[in-house]
């Protein structure tokens, strides 16, 4: 199974993330979630691996643009139907690589990916 990041191009860490695959000699293929989107079975995915309070990005601009109403509704259908619309309401980047999805880029998601 080859590595992907999942991330949008002018997010600064997504950026910072496949410079370092790249100088580790991880290979890993780009899915701009703006450009190529999001499948629901991707999403279903994650939420095996990742508790939706850690893929749901809740201080980014994206988050910021919604409506109260659709803020205030935690359900998870509600989430997954919001995030399938906007993928930007992700965290990013998100990295599938030897069988594990990290969430974002510290030095604890390097050393998973590394390892």
């Amino acid at each position: 199974m080859s590595s992907i990041i999942y991330g949008i191009t002018t997010c600064d860490t997504v950026r910072k993330a496949r410079k370092w695959l790249e100088a580790e000699g991880i290979e890993a293929r780009f899915h701009d979630l703006r450009k190529d989107g999001l499948d629901a079975e991707t999403l279903e995915h994650w939420l095996h691996a990742q508790p939706m309070d850690v893929l749901l990005n809740r201080r980014g601009t994206s988050w910021r643009k919604l409506s109260e109403a659709e803020k205030a509704d935690s359900g998870i259908a509600h989430l997954k139907a919001l995030i399938l619309a906007n993928p930007t309401l992700l965290k990013r980047p998100i990295i599938e690589h030897k069988g594990h999805i990290t969430v974002g880029f510290t030095a604890a998601e390097q050393d998973i990916l590394r390892g």
